[in-house]
């Protein structure tokens, strides 16, 4: 016979539409490789000219730099927060091509969600602290750490579609505007955003010159 259920026991309840994940430190992580998504479409999509062009008069970065930057401040992250994690190789921002860029973004993108899935994890796995650099204090891991990594990586991305522009090889719709269709991100990085399905592989409204 089936078990009677007394009155103070309630059945389980689905998660309302629009809840809050369940496991928010797992997605955090996960969201990094996310992230990491934009920086690969922007290089799928970048003129090859505008690799190494610099603009007239000036002794600002380079494309190239920039990504090499990216890659190896998380190097710098892994190395000062997760010593435990294997290091992947430095980039060299004088002599790195594209395809090597998205190689070694991919890998160090990996690398920092298992950090952040370590240093946010209940019980704490082995990321007890977050140092960002050398100089500055060790930062007790959660939403900042997140916050901090993310906005540095939005901050460089930025300055690579600004320079692209600038130097006369803006960045083709497909990269401009599909950097903000997360959706299709998501299943590469193994968890779900939408909670409806008209939503999935939706495609951005085209923008007009006021917006």
């Amino acid at each position: 016979m089936p078990r009677a259920v007394r009155r103070s026991e309630k059945p389980a309840q689905p998660a309302p539409l629009g809840a809050p994940s369940r496991n928010l430190a797992q997605e955090m992580a996960q969201s990094f490789l996310l992230n990491d998504q934009m920086n690969q479409l922007v290089l799928e999509h970048l003129d090859p000219r505008a690799w190494q062009a610099k603009l007239p008069g000036q002794k600002s970065r380079t494309i190239a730099d920039i990504f090499a930057h990216v890659h190896n401040i998380r190097r710098k992250w892994l190395r000062l927060s997760a010593p435990h994690l294997q290091l992947p190789a430095a980039l060299d921002r004088r002599r790195c091509m594209p395809k090597q860029v998205r190689a070694a973004l991919a890998e160090s993108a990996i690398l920092c969600s298992e950090m952040l899935a370590e240093a946010l994890a209940v019980p704490q796995g082995r990321v007890p602290t977050f140092l960002r650099d050398g100089w500055a204090r060790p930062w007790r891991p959660g939403a900042a750490m997140f916050a901090y990594m993310i906005t540095h990586e939005a901050h460089h991305r930025g300055q690579v579609c600004l320079l692209a522009h600038q130097l006369g090889f803006r960045l083709p719709g497909p990269a401009a505007y599909g950097m903000w269709v997360w959706e299709k991100f998501c299943k590469p990085c193994g968890f779900k955003l939408a909670v409806g399905s008209k939503a999935v592989g939706s495609k951005p409204k085209p923008r007009t010159r006021n917006e």
